[in-house]
């Protein structure tokens, strides 16, 4: 893009951040911070493309007021803290929402092949599982029991070591997407099978919805946080094959930190997963109500966090 038209294009709002700096005072911080964003944005498109003019020069002196004026308050880890979680982990969910929308659909793919293929080919299941597994598995259906694999070993330890290895599983996804998003739809794809055959082998032994009130109670927030770590991978991936107006570095960088904030909400769920399979999944016989209670709170938290607050935010700070 030609300055000139840079400028034109942007002109507009740039004199209504300076008005918003200039009146501060009657300004809600909110937007003081969205208008630094938009800046900073602005700003490294103009040191990548106009890195001697004086578009670049006005936006540094502009983004240099913005911060001070929005930072001068926030002195303490604290605040830091409080505003990272209550603004800025909503806007990065936002600005990669449509990642996360490929995730879910890839995942959700993934689980009906996994399904459809083991209920036409009987040793898909196996190819997919394991001998040992279905074994299992087939034994604790017929004793009457087929969610019985949750209540071996120990509560503790068994809560601490699933939620490492949901987290490692969330790091993968996040971490792959830099192979261009095909490592991270592998993670999603390969983990979507596998959940699509492990639910056919209840269905196919008659004990679907006995299992579900089991395997939801935890699966629910895990698996969700999953498809959310596989968007932030594939927004990665994404923003490597298409930067539009950014340079490929530029463009990873932007949208690795954006992903990164992402991630890191997905940590406190991933810790009430592991607990919930940990210490209350082994009890899933003791009341179905109960199972369908939790599994509809935890539905209802990862709508909330991940859908309904980020757009809430959006149209609130005009992110739309």
């Amino acid at each position: 893009m030609r300055e000139a038209s840079f400028i034109e294009r942007n002109k507009e709002k740039w004199v209504s951040i300076e008005n918003n700096l200039a009146n501060k005072s009657e300004v809600d911080p909110d937007i003081l911070a969205t208008n630094y964003i938009e800046l900073t944005n602005d700003l490294a498109y103009a040191q990548t493309f106009y890195p001697k003019s004086k578009t670049n020069i006005y936006l540094n002196e502009l983004a240099i007021r913005s911060h001070q004026i929005i930072y001068k308050d926030q002195k303490s880890s604290n605040n830091k803290l409080a505003h990272f979680f209550q603004y800025e982990i909503y806007e990065a969910i936002w600005q990669i929402r449509r990642p996360m929308i490929y995730s879910l659909l890839l995942f959700l793919l993934a689980n009906t092949i996994g399904f459809v293929s083991s209920r036409y080919d009987e040793h898909f299941v196996r190819l997919i599982m394991g001998d040992t597994y279905v074994n299992m598995t087939i034994d604790n259906i017929k004793a009457g029991n087929p969610a019985a694999v949750y209540q071996q070993g120990d509560s503790f330890g068994g809560a601490l070591f699933i939620t490492i290895n949901n987290i490692k599983v969330a790091f993968l996804a996040f971490i792959y997407g830099i192979f261009l998003s095909i490592g991270t739809g592998f993670i999603l794809f390969s983990n979507g099978i596998m959940v699509g055959s492990f639910h056919y082998l209840f269905y196919k032994y008659g004990v679907f919805q006995e299992a579900l009130t089991a395997i939801w109670i935890h699966g629910t927030i895990e698996l969700s946080v999953i498809v959310v770590a596989g968007g932030c991978g594939l927004a990665i991936g994404n923003s490597i094959l298409f930067p539009k107006s950014y340079t490929r570095l530029d463009s990873f960088k932007r949208t690795t930190k954006r992903a990164a904030k992402v991630l890191i909400s997905t940590i406190p769920f991933f810790i009430v997963a592991g607990t919930l399979e940990g210490f209350v999944t082994r009890y899933y016989q003791v009341s179905v109500w109960l199972s369908i209670f939790i599994i509809t709170l935890s539905l209802l938290a990862i709508v909330y966090t991940y859908i309904i607050k980020p757009r809430q935010m959006a149209k609130k700070h005009e992110w739309i």
